[in-house]
Order: structure tokens, then sequence, then C-alpha cells
């Protein structure tokens, strides 16, 4: 077994499921508890998460200095890093330059000097998320790698098996970063061996739904994403008719999204399916309203109520939500995390509930999500969908949610997921910005509408990179946009990567 201390990063979790998908047990602990937990559970090794604070500021969360007289092997990532460097009498400062994305790593000696790099090629790509850097080690400590902008991006005290890395080796875009995880598991004397997710384990997921469930009945919250899509196929599998799955029609949905859920549920799985029209109610409640979060937690607090009377008419005591893992990590899901944005089916939920949640994806990311779905027999049309927010366009419009915006950003959307159809992505979707532009039609002046498009490629929802799409089929996206939405006269492409921005505007 290995302990991970989370110290609040948003990637946590992610270490985690690297270390699970290599073969070895993993027992997440807060530092409050973590020399408790050491003493009882006795690891082979020990990795300090990443997190948001500072190790030099007040109440900063940290752990007792024995952990490193216990003999255990200690992985410090990013946070954890600094924190071994400042428990140990090292230096930590602020960085003269914050870092949120990809850099390269120059390897100081030969790689067979330190088993954690074993198998890394020098120069190759890591990804960064900090403030602060260690500027002086602790003593007994060699620096072995660096980058442009971090003198001691891998720190190592061999004797005493205690290793600090500034980057991420548990996102996928950090070349090496597995190598280095399965480097450290065995310094730690584990045996690595690779797992997946196959038939056996869905069926155990099934089983354990029909195990809570019993002979209760149950209504699923059912958007026709992929999330949602698998959750309801799940449960549906374990309890059967017992399930009713609601599909509200909040009239923040994309075109066509009604007839593909009727499609694929109620006419090839024969399940009950209810589709509430809802539109009125939706749009009222969120008229004048421009905050992010507070569209967010008046849309969970909507779903919830149509819920809750959906459910009195089915006699159902559970909730079934496709809630996923990076939507948990950015509602602030761990004790040290910063909340990123509430997504709607966690921290959206009202404080009280009149139904038990039962979130049988709430531990997977999405591409954990899609094969679980291709082993159930979802359709491609739905296991390869792109994401969508569970609050809608609501959060793909900047400012206030009205018809007018909805209709002119539904038509936009849907230009964009043509174009780019036949192109492999994580996501592609149109932003209704709220700013207003000068153009020109015809001679005439023209003050219209800005759309942004958003195009990603990523693996796990966790980091992601803006895709580099060619320039002739984003100008072809802008002049249809442009042509077949009068309202519309500025479409921007967005160029940024997760981090250091989301994968949604809002």
């Amino acid at each position: 077994m290995i302990i991970l201390i989370d110290f609040g990063s948003q990637t946590a979790h992610l270490i985690a499921r690297r270390i699970r998908e290599l073969g070895v047990e993993v027992y997440v602990a807060t530092p409050e508890v973590a020399s408790e937990k050491i003493e009882e559970l006795k690891p082979k090794g020990i990795i300090f998460s990443g997190g948001p604070a500072s190790v030099y500021e007040k109440d900063a969360p940290t752990v007792d200095k024995k952990i490193f007289e216990m003999g255990i092997p200690i992985l410090g990532i990013c946070y954890g890093q600094q924190l071994i460097a400042y428990l140990l009498g090292g230096e930590v400062k602020p960085g003269k330059k914050k870092e949120y994305g990809p850099a390269e790593i120059s390897i100081k000696y030969q790689v067979s000097s330190i088993k954690l790099l074993e198998g890394v090629s020098n120069k190759s790509s890591i990804w960064m998320s900090h403030g602060d850097h260690v500027v002086t080690p602790p003593p007994g400590f060699k620096t072995y790698a660096n980058t442009q902008t971090i003198p001691h991006a891998v720190i190592a005290d061999t004797n005493r098996k205690i290793y600090g890395i500034q980057f991420h080796p548990e996102v996928v875009h950090t070349e090496y970063g597995t190598q280095i995880l399965e480097n450290f598991l065995k310094i730690c004397g584990l045996e690595v061996k690779k797992s997946e997710i196959n038939e056996e384990f869905v069926e155990n997921i099934i089983s354990d739904i029909k195990d809570s469930v019993g002979d209760e009945k149950a209504i699923c919250a059912l958007s026709g994403g992929v999330d949602s899509s698998v959750a309801a196929l799940l449960v549906h599998k374990a309890i059967g008719k017992n399930l009713t799955s609601v599909y509200v029609d909040s009239g923040l949905m994309r075109e066509g999204e009604t007839e593909v859920l009727k499609k694929v549920f109620k006419d090839h799985y024969q399940m009950n399916v209810d589709i509430v029209d809802s539109k009125d109610e939706f749009l009222k409640a969120l008229r004048g309203i421009v905050d992010p979060e507070e569209k967010r937690k008046i849309i969970g607090k909507i779903f919830i109520q149509v819920f809750e009377k959906e459910s009195i008419k089915s006699g159902a005591r559970f909730l079934v939500q496709g809630t996923i893992y990076p939507d948990v990590i950015e509602s602030a899901g761990s004790k040290h995390a910063k909340n990123i944005k509430s997504h709607h089916n966690v921290g959206g939920l009202p404080a009280e509930v009149n139904l038990v949640l039962i979130e049988p994806l709430r531990n997977f990311y999405k591409d954990q999500v899609r094969k679980i779905g291709e082993i159930l027999g979802l359709p491609e049309s739905i296991t390869e969908r792109q994401p969508f927010p569970g609050p809608g366009l609501a959060v793909r419009i900047i400012g206030e949610v009205s018809e007018y915006n909805l209709e002119i950003l539904r038509k936009a959307d849907a230009i964009v997921t043509e174009e780019l159809k036949d192109t492999k992505l994580w996501q592609a979707f149109a932003v209704f910005t709220g700013i207003k532009t000068t153009g020109v039609r015809g001679d005439n002046r023209a003050y219209g509408e800005t759309i942004a498009v958003r195009a990603i490629e990523a693996q796990d929802a966790m980091s992601a990179n803006f895709a580099k799409l060619p320039y002739e089929k984003l100008e072809k996206i802008s002049v249809r946009i442009v042509t077949e939405i009068p309202e519309v006269n500025r479409v921007v492409y967005d160029i940024t990567n997760k981090p250091p921005a989301t994968m949604e505007w809002e």
C-alpha cells in the first residue's frame, strides 16, 4: 500500500488513480491524520500531493516531521516537494514567474545515479502548476534536474529515499510521468502490475448498486451526456424497472439533445424515461443573474426541486447522478482543495436533499467512464459524445441568460459541432461572450455579438491543451457563424491550456 497525503491538489485523486492503475493499493489521507494512518496501515511508501497553499503561510497544511524518520520512502510533488524542503531546513520562496503549463526538464547527472528518473529522457516535457519553488534544498539533498526557470526541479536524499519534484507526473502532459511513479513504487519494493477496467470490474459496480438500493425505487438525473447515461444504465442493469430516469428540459440544452436521448434509452433499452418541460421555470429564475456561481447554484436548486417532485410521483428514495471526479475536485471536494467552480450536482446542491444520492461514477475520470459505457454496450453516439456541462448552455453564456442569447449560441454551437465532427477532440463548442464589437455589413456599420470558439484535446479532463486546428478550418467556422447568424459579427478562438484555464469559460 501507498499512503497519499492530500494537501488540496486539484490532481491528488489523479495521483491515486495512476498508482492504482499500476496495481498498487492507495489510501488517501488528510495531513491531520497522516501520522495515525501511517502507524495503522504501515505503507510501503508515502506520497505528498500538491496543493494551493504556500508552505511558509500561517495555517498551511503540514505533517509531523517524524514521518521523515520512519524509514519509509517519500515522494513529494509540487507543494509536497516544497513542504519536504521547508520542514527539513531548506528554503522556499515565491517564484519570480508563476508557471502553469508545459516546461522542459534537464537532467543534471547520469539517470542511473537516481532510480526515480530511470528511463526518463533528458529534455522531455513536464507539466507545471505552481507559484512557489525551492530555492535552497535541505542538507543531505542533491539536485538532479532543473528547468529554464526552476533550479531544483528534482531533489533527493537517496540515502533516506526522500524525493521531491516540482512538476506533476500524474498528468498526461508529463511525458515520462507514469515512468516516474512506477520508479517510485519500485523504490518502495512494490511490484508493478498494470490493471484495467474490464467486464468483471463493471459487474462489481452493478452488484454494489444492487446491494445498496435493494428493492427500493430510484430516480436518475439523465441529460443524455456520457456521465449521466453511463450512470443511468449501470443502475438500470442493477434494479431494472425500479429506476425512473428523468430528463429535465431546462431550455439550456444543445440542439437535438432530446431526440438522441429518446432514441437510445426509450427505444433501445426500454428504460423508464420521463421528459419534464421546465424551460419557463429555469429561464425565469436565471433572469438578471450574471454571476456564474450563482447561476450554477440556482440551476442545481431547481433541478433538485424538479427531481423531488418527480420522486414523489414514482415513490423513489434514491437519486442517481452522473457525478465524476473532476466535478468533485473543482467543487473543492477534498479538505484542503480550493473551490474552482461549483458543479450543479456537487457544490450546487442544497444543504438538505430529501433523497439519498447514488453516484456510481464519483471516483472516475471521463476516459474511464467512456470505457465503462463501452463495456455496457452503449453506442458510440453516447460514449464518444463530447462532455457537456450539467448547467447546460447557461455557463457558456457570459452574463445574463435569455432566449435571445440562447438562440444565438445554439446556432453557433451547431456550426462548430458540424464543422469539427470528423476531428477527434475532447471538446469543441461555442461561447456567447456578451461582448459587442463594431463590424461592417454591406458597407454599413454593424454593432454585433462576439462568439468565442473553444476546441481542446485531453485524456482525463484534469489538464488539457487547446487544439491546433488548421487556419482553413477556423476560417470556415468563422465565415459560417457571421454569415448564418446576422446578430454576430466577430468570432475569436481560445488558445488557453488547462491550467491556467478551465475547460469551460464559467
